[in-house]
C-alpha cells in the first residue's frame, strides 16, 4: 500500500468485490421497486470473451429492447488518472464508461447497454447518471415519492464510502507486539 492508502482502493481485494455486489444489489432492488423485473448475472447473455453483464431487465427497458448494465468503480486518484481527474470532473468515470461500452458492443444490436461507471470520489459518467435517474423516475411513478432518485444516489454514495473504508481496513496489517 502507498503512504496514502490508495493502493487498497485500486487493487483486487475483498472490499472491491463486496462493493461491486452491493452496488449491483442496489440497482437490482431499485429496478424491482420501479416494477421493472430484472435478473442479476444473466446466464444466457455474454459478450465475445465470455464475460457477462451484471444485470438484465426481463422486460423491454427502452426502444422495445431489454436493458443490461455493468457496474465499474474507478479510483479517482490512481496515479494514471490524477491529471485527467484534476482537469475535469467525472473524466475517469467517462473513460471507464467508454471502455465498458466498447467491451459490450456485441450486445448493442439486441439490448440497451448501460455502463454504470462511478468514481470513488463520487462523480458518475453521464450514462450512469441517465440510467440511475431513469430508474428513480420510474420508481417515483410507482411509489409517488419524488425523492426516489435522490434516495438511490444517496445509497450509492454511502456504499462507495462504506466499501472504500472496507478496502482500506482489509489492507492494514496488524503487527503483533512482543510479549
Amino acid at each position: 500500500m502507498d503512504p496514502l492508502g490508495q493502493y487498497a482502493l485500486s487493487s483486487k481485494n475483498s472490499g472491491r468485490v463486496q462493493r461491486h455486489a452491493w452496488l449491483n444489489d442496489l440497482i437490482h432492488h431499485a429496478l424491482i421497486r420501479a416494477e421493472v423485473p430484472a435478473d442479476k448475472e444473466p446466464q444466457d447473455l455474454s459478450r465475445d470473451d465470455g464475460e457477462k453483464p451484471d444485470g438484465l431487465t426481463l422486460v423491454p427497458y427502452q426502444s422495445w429492447r431489454s436493458g443490461t448494465w455493468d457496474v465499474t468503480v474507478v479510483h479517482t486518484l490512481t496515479a494514471s488518472y490524477v491529471s485527467e481527474s484534476a482537469a475535469q470532473a467525472a473524466s475517469t468515470a467517462t473513460a471507464a464508461s467508454e471502455r465498458k461500452s466498447a467491451e459490450y458492443s456485441s450486445l448493442s444490436s439486441s439490448y440497451i447497454f448501460c455502463p454504470v461507471a462511478i468514481e470513488t470520489l463520487r462523480p458518475l459518467a453521464d450514462e450512469a447518471q441517465f440510467f440511475l435517474t431513469e430508474i428513480g423516475r420510474r420508481t417515483t411513478l410507482c411509489i409517488s415519492d419524488p425523492r426516489e432518485a435522490d434516495f438511490l444516489y444517496q445509497r450509492i454514495s454511502v456504499a462507495i464510502q462504506r466499501f472504500s473504508a472496507v478496502c482500506l481496513a482489509n489492507s492494514l496489517t496488524i503487527s503483533e507486539s512482543p510479549s
